[in-house]
């Protein structure tokens, strides 16, 4: 195959995989036709170059822990991996800032970080796999979010290989870079559909003197959702609310609870000390329990709760409402999933409206058809309580009956244009994203 053999000239034979070495990079079914492991930015470029002449769509690849999300392409193409791309490029501590390529993974990339006294405020699940540039891509975060915001809040400088091949620089590596437009922002979120991620700069924040989670149980999941209002009215400043159904709350292996509001706080010890306290009176009117720490593992494993919950899924959405209402959709979600014989679970980022929900086939009603209509039951609870949802993971003939993104409407329409010009040929995940982007 010539295209293979110019890419085997451009990375070294060895980095260029094909056959029973793709079996790992299978996309939803579809095999791609080679993976591609480029060691420098001018590899990377001269790639994308040699797909878009041979026709041939290419597919960026980090960790591949939200590879699933999206429509999928009608042809698996050139998996493009950034795994050699893995160097912290440079930290200065005294800017609170860090430069790293897009192939390193966030728990190497927090490792170095916090050897220095210092972190990046992004958390999200399977940080041993996610990696910096992908996390980006995708806009992944975690419960830290609460308080720290998303990869958007974080970026202040990107380098981008276009679907032309050409290297592109946007912001810069100090946080007061205000000149022109936010060019990093536009990549955030795009799941590659615009450019491959190859850098990125961030800013960073000193790691807190202490930091604690805590969770207190509810007998209904109304009282908790009572108590997470009662918590955003307060005066404290939690870095994470979260919230668990019954059985996200059995998934981290927590006491049994029909409810679970887990907690965080950070900074001196003392402010610590008393958030917790004034915690407990302020859930103890909602019907919460004694709030009780829990081990510093359970946070990484907060985010992915309603993903793991079910050994083997039917299907995984995620849901935005208004915080108020956060409560309200997870018992009408379930209650959707019950009435078509099936089960789920729930947990959410509660402070700012986020949910996952993790569905699982029961007895005989695993169609595709009864999966799918949950899932549209999912969708029209969160249009009602003021938001949107998409569909995260779900085997082919489900995502076949139903929009896996939501209508975007006139925005949709901008980032088709936005497409168009940075991608005129499709090279770039064809039609993974919002509008068959």
């Amino acid at each position: 195959m010539p295209l293979l053999d110019k890419l085997r000239a451009i990375v070294g034979p060895a980095h260029v995989l094909a056959g029973v070495e793709l079996s790992p990079f299978v996309i939803e079914g579809r095999t791609p036709e080679a993976a591609v492991l480029p060691g420098s930015v001018d590899e990377v470029a001269a790639v994308i170059v040699q797909a878009a002449e041979a026709g041939v769509p290419v597919v960026p690849w980090g960790g591949g822990s939200a590879i699933g999300v999206g429509v999928p392409a009608a042809r698996a193409g050139l998996v493009l991996l950034l795994t050699r791309l893995d160097a912290l490029v440079e930290h200065e501590p005294g800017d609170l800032t860090a430069t790293a390529q897009a192939g390193i993974t966030l728990a190497a990339l927090q490792a170095a970080l916090r050897a220095r006294g210092q972190w990046l405020s992004l958390d999200p699940p399977d940080v041993a796999r996610a990696t910096l540039g992908g996390v980006l891509a995708a806009n992944a975060s975690g419960p830290r979010r609460h308080l720290y915001g998303t990869a958007r809040d974080v970026l202040i400088g990107v380098t981008v290989v276009t679907a032309d091949g050409a290297v592109v620089r946007g912001g810069g590596k100090v946080v007061k870079n205000v000149a022109g437009y936010d060019l990093p922002k536009l990549f955030v979120g795009s799941f590659g559909t615009l450019g491959v991620i190859v850098e990125a700069t961030v800013k960073l924040r000193p790691v807190p003197d202490e930091e604690r989670l805590v969770a207190t149980r509810f007998e209904r999941l109304t009282d908790a959702g009572a108590a997470v209002r009662a918590l955003l009215a307060s005066d404290l400043i939690p870095n994470a609310v979260e919230l668990l159904d019954a059985t996200s709350t059995a998934a981290l292996g927590l006491p049994p609870a029909t409810a679970t509001l887990a907690v965080g706080f950070d900074g001196l010890g003392d402010q610590v000390d008393w958030q917790v306290a004034e915690l407990a009176s302020l859930v103890a009117p909602c019907g919460g329990a004694k709030p009780v720490a829990l081990p510093p593992p359970t946070w990484e494993r907060l985010a992915s709760a309603a993903r793991d919950a079910f050994g083997a899924p039917a299907a995984m959405m995620t849901l935005s409402v208004l915080p108020a209402v956060v409560a309200d959709t997870m018992e009408q979600g379930a209650e959707a999933s019950r009435q078509r014989g099936l089960a789920s679970a729930w947990c959410a980022h509660a402070g700012v409206g986020h949910l996952t929900a993790t569905l699982r086939s029961e007895g005989a009603r695993q169609d595709p058809a009864s999966v799918a209509a949950v899932l549209e039951d999912w969708r029209a609870a969160a249009r009602a309580g003021g938001g949107h949802a998409s569909v995260t993971w779900a085997p082919l003939p489900v995502k076949s009956a139903l929009r896996v993104w939501d209508d975007a409407g006139a925005a949709g329409r901008l980032m088709q244009r936005i497409k168009a010009q940075l991608d005129p040929s499709n090279v770039l995940n064809p039609g993974r994203f919002v509008g068959g982007i």
